[in-house]
């Protein structure tokens, strides 16, 4: 990422070419190749995944002025300028050269790919998604993980959705007995070709889960259930607490880190006045909608806050029966519960946390939320992830606001004298690529 005006304060030449340095993004999904009206453009920055309330934008958000703040100068436009002036510029310039100024200014260095599967074949179709969701996930219009890369002149490793695998297997397996010898050999397949697991159990039944592994009669029990309604979405507890142990066991076997959403998501869950559907959809006005990447599971018409966005807190039970396994477990989204995540991560030795999406949020309060990740959690348990998805302007400033935080929270400290100028090299380096190029083996 160039350097002009990116960085908000004076730091050492070696601290501004450490923060400047490219990038490891643990956490992006794909971002839309085809060219969009305001309103689809608005509803992709926002968390809800709504349209804003009549005779609003979604621009008056701390993101929506971050787009015109930094991203307008990327596409030839002055800082600040209207939406509809940069909407128009955009349009002009076509979405394959946005992406690839948007992307390519971004400094990302390798690409870690939430749903890599859905473009090679391992994912079938995105059966259970709503049409306008699907398009914004793993549709034509989205742009596949090579395509993703070339543009931004990185490289690209995938994670894979266990839960998934097992929507696979449950539309395939014949009986309770085979569905727990194909489930794990999905998940092995998938781990064969990724870096991590990942897990978005928080907005299928949030993570009140019991940590103890399921005994193999209860599974099968339950897997027979299951069968026979093999298109809904997983809501039982059994097989959602088999299928994460599974995961583990994969994880442990193939020494692949295991990702788990735990703040608050994108597209916000379930809205208000939803019911639960079949299978746990939630339903809105008499059609399924979608919650967050594609996880319309709020139960019980429960959305987010509440249950589904309590942060990490209520999976420590399982948390800590994983440690003996040895299997690395990384909290992703945490935000705003980022402190408890950090906590977490500074107590148990296997537990990283994600720094990235929160700051994009955030945007010019990221020096904040970053200082507080630094209290909490060792340096060497952080890890940059952008949580960029459906444009390419949520990588671009997921990338820019953690450089600027960590700028601002690294400028403190040598201030006060707390760290010397190497120190704070060293640890930009480890959050910014280092701690992911060790844990997921880059």
């Amino acid at each position: 990422m160039r350097s002009d005006g990116v960085l908000p304060v004076e730091l050492p030449d070696a601290v501004r070419e450490a923060l400047l340095a490219p990038l490891v993004d643990q956490n992006c999904h794909g971002v839309r190749r085809d060219d969009l009206t305001r309103a689809r453009f608005e509803t992709l920055l926002s968390d809800a995944g709504t349209p804003a309330p009549p005779g609003t934008t979604h621009f008056d958000t701390p993101v929506g002025t971050a787009v015109r703040r930094w991203c307008a100068p990327v596409l030839g436009l002055a800082p600040h300028v209207p939406p509809a002036v940069y909407l128009a510029r955009r349009a002009e310039l076509g979405a394959t050269e946005v992406n690839r100024r948007l992307l390519g200014a971004a400094g990302i260095a390798t690409f870690l790919f939430d749903g890599f599967d859905r473009f090679d074949g391992l994912d079938g179709d995105l059966d259970g998604l709503d049409n306008d969701l699907e398009g914004d996930l793993g549709g034509p219009e989205v742009l596949p993980p090579a395509e993703m890369g070339q543009a931004g002149g990185a490289d690209t490793a995938r994670v894979v959705h266990i839960e998934r695998a097992e929507e696979e297997v449950a539309r395939t397996a014949v009986s309770g007995v085979s569905y727990i010898s194909a489930l794990a050999q999905s998940l092995a397949a998938r781990a064969v070709r990724a870096v991590a697991l990942k897990s978005v159990t928080a907005h299928r039944s949030g993570l009140h889960l019991d940590p103890a592994r399921p005994s193999r009669g209860a599974v099968i029990a339950a897997a027979t259930r299951r069968l026979a309604c093999p298109g809904e979405r997983l809501i039982d507890q059994v097989l959602l607490r088999h299928l994460l142990w599974t995961a583990v066991d994969v994880a442990r076997e193939y020494g692949r880190p295991l990702q788990f959403h735990t703040g608050h998501p994108h597209y916000g869950g379930a809205r208000q006045g939803a019911h639960a559907g079949r299978g746990g959809r939630a339903v809105h006005g008499g059609r399924a909608d979608a919650g967050a990447f594609g996880t319309s599971d709020a139960v019980e018409g429960r959305a987010v806050p509440g249950r589904y966005g309590a942060g990490p807190a209520p999976m420590t039970g399982f948390i800590m029966a994983v440690q003996p396994v040895g299997v690395p477990v990384v909290l992703l989204h945490c935000h705003p519960f980022h402190r408890r995540a950090a906590y977490l991560a500074g107590v148990l030795p296997h537990v990283y946390v994600d720094v990235g999406a929160a700051l994009t949020r955030s945007a010019t309060g990221s020096a904040a939320v970053m200082a507080e990740l630094l209290e909490l959690a060792p340096f060497h348990k952080q890890l940059f992830g952008s949580g960029g998805h459906g444009v390419a302007e949520t990588c671009h400033l997921g990338a820019l606001h953690y450089r600027r935080g960590l700028a601002g929270a690294l400028a403190a400290r040598l201030a006060d004298g707390e760290w010397s100028a190497s120190d704070a090299v060293r640890v930009a380096q480890m959050i910014g690529s280092g701690n992911a190029r060790r844990i997921y083996r880059l």
